[in-house]
């Protein structure tokens, strides 16, 4: 049979037509230049956190165009100096470290002493003391691993054998502070399920004689198992790992450890139950500094304030415990529909006033998070001390002479952004606040001991960080470091956009940031990806300063695309409503709120294709993206779901007790059911990649397979990435991730092809 040539042509036409555009390594090479690596030593002229001395000074690490320098400022004179020379003190430390240290490798100031002559410092090789005039350094003595030193840093804390130990750090000798821990049932044990480790979790008198902990009690608890992949036979890990609607939780029995009574440690157990492994704060009892959350010593060592949760975390008891006796009196409780508290809270959010017999506490009973003045003898409430919308942060400082206290705060300025925090002073009877921090940007802030200056740096998501000494009325005393950013633009780099939208029910104002290509052409249609991290505890932004690279954000835009990160209902930061707005309906995720916002992004930047929305997450983020593909077929197209917690009821139990509520079984089936992401699988009609780390010890990877499984019953094709030996973050494989992240979104939503197997990491060698 003869065909004509004409109709040859015309069939081969649209082969053509259909070929895929190809995305180079060039592309992504551009791109790789927007990650985090490549733009962070463009910005100069940072300042790290200070550390104040106790006479008043303080110093702070800076990244100035020479490299990593060290500064040391005394606000009464008004000086700034460097805190040591590197180019001396980096032989010196070779010489103590037995071997050369390479050039740019600045160590990490831990203390000065008061005269600013000797220091002690870390490298990876180990702690040194150097003094600071003379440029020498000896090794300094090793302190026990998996240890909490005592404030007079005399003495470390150890687990062993499930008891609880001390050594004195300038003998050596040894002292064995409780004799009746046993497996399941040990002194100061680390373990939240979800995390664990083998530091002890207590919290120290103030002058080094006692210590706060609890016997954390884990009979009964169920067991989670993760298996190696390796040649040979698999490595078994087991640990206690409790689920909702568990019969039994971990549980912690209070107690004070004595730790100098005549030679003699002595244990007093708290007269009163065990209260379930739970706090205001977090998902767990250990908080910053391996201490005990939701607890505060006495000045005098003579009694112990702390916070109970029940495990509905809808009911919170005020206690204080005498130490010597273990007597228990409960002050006033704090009930909530929702929780009492949340993981996103901050551990300094009441304080003990003893001299006064006073307390200083939050409660969030009025929709917001306020201050209140107790009285600490009868749990009498006083007064208000804040008023108003806004959420109450951090409590800064008090000063008890004044009768004022210096608070951070989000939302009490109209007109900001309600996320910014600020820096205000007011008095114990709710009068005179004042703001302290006028700059229409987010502020961090940490004040000297003696209550006279404070250090502040601010910036916001797309003005770099400005750090300045104020005084304690707020007044720019003297400028330390104003961020360089200039190599950076030079670079092509470009800020987000801040956004803001309506939510879901059209009213309520939400906000996030927008990545575009730096060569934007607003005459084209760019496809949107959606970066979730629905909270509850965090949103999808992060914090509101100045950051060079937010994840791959803006190289991901780079290759093609338009990408946002929109804070919403459900995620903290605004009123008590609004962060419990899917309280009970785990599996909202914020979804109506990020299509609403997308939406109305649409409408107003034309060069946005609504038509071709992806979506991606990790962790809850993993959840939330699942939850989109199979909730919300119809919007999102392309969908990829990293180490999700897909069935709460596969994840530890303080997570889900805490935000869906205690699980309830109603004949065959509970109210996690339809939470979770696999009873929903079927209506996946997108591209959906899955990933998982198969030794994650965070989200056990058993999540993600109930999905995998459901997906196959349903005859649904998809992509699945494990990585075998991988824990929750990927650790090693996190570049190969983003690049097969990017090849999909390029693949599917873009429909151009990918360069085959770009190596991230090789930009810049």
């Amino acid at each position: 049979m003869r065909i004509h040539a004409l109709a040859l042509l015309l069939l081969a036409v649209p082969a053509a037509a259909q070929q895929p555009r190809q995305i180079t390594a060039e592309d992504y090479a551009r791109a790789e230049r927007r990650l985090a690596a490549n733009t962070a030593p463009l910005v100069t002229g940072t300042a790290g956190p200070p550390t104040w001395t106790a006479e008043g000074r303080f110093w702070y690490r800076s990244n100035t165009p020479e490299g990593a320098r060290y500064f040391i400022v005394d606000p009464v004179r008004g000086t700034r100096e460097p805190l040591f020379d590197p180019a001396r003190l980096t032989p010196a430390l070779g010489t103590a470290a037995g071997g050369e240290i390479p050039a740019g490798q600045l160590p990490v100031v831990l203390d000065l002493t008061e005269d600013g002559r000797r220091a002690t410092v870390m490298l990876r090789r180990g702690r040194f003391t150097c003094d600071l005039q003379a440029y020498t350094c000896t090794r300094a003595p090793a302190t026990p691993e998996d240890a909490s030193l005592s404030p007079d840093g005399r003495l470390a804390a150890f687990i062993r054998d499930y008891n609880l130990w001390v050594r004195d750090l300038a003998s050596g000798g040894e002292t064995q502070l409780t004799t009746d821990g046993i497996k399941d049932f040990g002194y100061a044990t680390n373990n939240a399920g979800w995390v664990h480790g083998d530091d002890p979790v207590l919290t120290w008198s103030p002058d080094s004689r006692q210590i706060a902990t609890f016997q954390h009690d884990g009979r009964g608890v169920g067991d989670m198992y993760l298996v190696s992949t390796n040649v040979g036979q698999p490595r078994l890990e087991a640990w206690k790992y409790p689920l909702p609607g568990d019969t039994v939780i971990f549980r912690i029995q209070r107690v004070i450890v004595n730790v100098a009574d005549a030679g003699r440690p002595r244990v007093v157990r708290f007269q009163m139950p065990p209260d379930p492994h739970r706090s205001t704060v977090t998902d767990h009892v250990q908080c910053s500094g391996g201490t005990v959350c939701d607890l505060q010593w006495y000045p005098d060592g003579s009694k112990v304030a702390f916070v109970s949760s029940s495990r509905d975390h809808k009911t919170a008891w005020m206690r204080v415990a005498d130490a010597r006796t273990g007597e228990v009196r409960t002050l006033f409780e704090e009930r909530s529909q929702t929780q009492v508290g949340d993981a996103s809270f901050t551990e300094n959010l009441w304080r003990i006033l003893p001299a006064t017999n006073e307390l200083i506490w939050w409660s969030q009973r009025e929709g917001w998070t306020r201050l209140y003045l107790y009285d600490l003898n009868t749990g009498r409430l006083k007064n208000a001390i804040t008023t108003g919308e806004g959420n109450v942060m951090d409590i800064v400082r008090v000063d008890e002479q004044k009768r004022v206290l210096y608070f951070t705060a989000q939302g009490k300025e109209a007109g900001r952004d309600p996320y910014y925090q600020q820096l205000y002073r007011i008095g114990f009877d709710g009068r005179g606040e004042t703001l302290l921090t006028p700059e229409d940007a987010h502020h961090t802030v940490s004040m000297s001991p003696d209550g006279r200056f404070i250090v502040d740096t601010y910036s916001t998501p797309d003005a770099p960080p400005v750090t300045v000494l104020r005084d304690m009325n707020g007044r720019v005393v003297r400028p330390l470091e104003r961020a360089d950013i200039s190599r950076l633009v030079a670079t092509g780099w470009r800020p987000p956009t801040r956004i803001r939208m309506k939510a879901r029910d059209g009213q309520t104002d939400i906000y996030g940031l927008m990545f575009t290509p730096a060569a934007l052409d607003s005459t084209k249609k760019y496809p949107i990806v959606n970066y979730i991290y629905p909270g509850p505890q965090v949103g999808s932004v992060g914090p509101r300063s100045f950051i060079a690279s937010r994840s791959d954000h803006q190289a991901l835009a780079e290759l093609g695309f338009v990408v946002v990160a929109i804070d919403g209902m459900g995620t903290p930061g605004r009123s008590k409503a609004f962060a419990d707005a899917y309280y009970g309906r785990m599996i909202d995720n914020t979804l109506p709120d990020q299509i609403a916002g997308m939406r109305e992004l649409a409408r107003r930047y034309r060069f946005i294709d609504i038509d071709r929305a992806g979506i991606w997450g990790h962790s809850g983020g993993g959840y939330a993206t699942a939850a989109a593909m199979f909730r919300h077929p119809e919007f999102f197209k392309v969908g990829i779901s990293e180490s999700g917690n897909h069935d709460n009821r596969n994840y530890e139990d303080d997570w889900g007790e805490r935000y869906q509520g205690l699980l309830v079984r109603t004949g065959t089936t509970d109210n996690y059911a339809d939470e979770a992401t696999q009873t929903h699988a079927a209506n996946l009609r997108g591209k959906l990649m899955l990933a998982h780390g198969g030794m994650d010890d965070n989200v056990p990877p058993y999540n993600t397979y109930l999905v995998v499984d459901a997906l196959v019953k349903a005859n649904k094709d998809f992509d699945l990435i494990i990585f075998p030996d991988a824990r929750h973050g990927y650790g090693v494989h996190s570049s190969y991730m983003t690049r097969r992240r990017w090849d999909y979104f390029v693949r599917h939503l873009m429909g151009a092809e990918p360069p085959r197997e770009y190596e991230i990491g090789r930009v810049g060698r």
